[in-house]
């Protein structure tokens, strides 16, 4: 007897029809994945350079309400990373070629930047700290990288557990989990010891039931466009009540993101979850230009959030965020958008380069090794 659910979810085909029938992926995702990384950005422009400070100081700024709404969703911008990923993965076969490129992304950015940063006097040598750049796994309460290389080695045991589960079970599932991290924290009150992991888990849980199912309320494409809009548009008067209330003494903390950050409270999950809706179902031709863009998003994310010694390079000695924030609006946020796109197509380029002339020898290197060593 088949131990297999009476409702499985739709599988994908035979892997080895997959690879006779390779169709062109449209850029519609890939497009969005530039969208949402450049989100993060804007956030770390914010958040990174100690403008977040300054706003605290000079809230009759006339540039102070626009600074925060533009770097407000970065939490909102991880969620729809993680999204696109659960998307893909969920149906996908994880290998341990994936796993490994993965990982060489991460310790080949993190030994480049530190070891220029010596030799430019931003950090001092140290042995230890060097050797210890082949475990990057540091923290799985706020570092993301930590917590999406660990995520990533769970994907294959999710995905035994979401293709065991019938879609009755698949739901209340979800809703239990978004209940206790999503729901509950948005009450002042409730206490939840938060880590990205376990929160990435459920955010891939959420795109394979959208992959398999569909959500229970069928919306037009153009009414989850509309939705995306009045969700932003309530996070930035979320934004703005949150600052304002501090500035009156109304709120004791200035908190102005308490209700878009962090990536589980509910308005961040809603406006990922409408805007990744929206973009999926976007038509848009094949753009190999999107594509290679959209696949250097991470390699942006290793190389500007890199360490405490690059934020300080980049926000406060080159970009010099604070420097640059004035009293007129037109002039601060035009400097922070020209900023964040030069930043963005930069580190891009660069994972460009490294993907295509550098990533394939190590990975050649490493295949040969471990396929002796291991038979693999």
């Amino acid at each position: 007897m088949s131990c297999m659910p009476l409702q499985a979810p739709p599988h994908s085909q035979n892997t080895n029809t997959q690879h006779i029938i390779k169709k062109p992926r449209n850029s519609n995702l890939e497009l969005y994945r530039i969208i949402v990384m450049l989100m993060i950005v804007a956030h770390h422009y914010v958040v990174n350079s100690g403008l977040t400070e300054i706003l605290e100081k000079e809230p009759y700024s006339p540039a102070y309400l626009s600074m925060l709404i533009f770097g407000a969703w970065g939490k909102t911008g991880i969620n729809c990373f993680v999204m696109i990923t659960g998307w893909f993965m969920c149906k996908a076969k994880f290998t341990w070629q994936k796993f490994v490129k993965l990982y060489l992304q991460i310790i080949f950015y993190s030994i480049i930047i530190y070891g220029i940063f010596c030799v430019t006097g931003h950090e001092q040598f140290s042995v230890l700290r060097a050797v210890l750049f082949m475990f990057p796994v540091k923290s799985i309460s706020d570092n993301f990288t930590s917590c999406f290389l660990i995520f990533y080695l769970m994907i294959p045991f999710i995905n035994i557990l979401i293709q065991h589960l019938d879609k009755r079970k698949h739901a209340i599932l979800l809703i239990l989990l978004l209940l206790v991290y999503s729901a509950l924290p948005n009450f002042p009150k409730y206490s939840l010891h938060f880590n990205y992991v376990s929160w990435f888990c459920i955010i891939f849980i959420i795109a394979s039931y959208i992959r398999f199912y569909g959500l229970p309320v069928k919306i037009s494409h153009k009414m989850w466009g509309v939705i995306t809009l009045i969700t932003v548009l309530i996070g930035s008067a979320s934004v703005a009540f949150m600052a304002y209330g501090w500035t009156s003494g109304a709120i004791r903390a200035f908190n102005p993101f308490f209700f878009v950050a962090d990536s589980n409270k509910l308005l961040s999950l809603i406006i990922a979850v409408s805007s990744f809706m929206f973009f999926k179902d976007i038509h848009l031709p094949h753009s190999r230009l999107i594509n290679a863009i959209g696949a250097s998003t991470f390699g942006v994310l290793l190389i500007h959030a890199n360490s405490n010694a690059m934020r300080t390079w980049l926000w406060t000695e080159t970009v010099d965020c604070v420097g640059h924030y004035g009293d007129s609006v037109l002039f601060t946020v035009g400097y922070a958008l020209v900023s964040i796109l030069i930043i963005f197509f930069v580190c891009a380029g660069i994972e460009w380069f490294r993907g295509k002339f550098i990533e394939p020898h190590i990975m050649k290197v490493v295949e040969n090794f471990i396929s002796k060593k291991f038979h693999i």
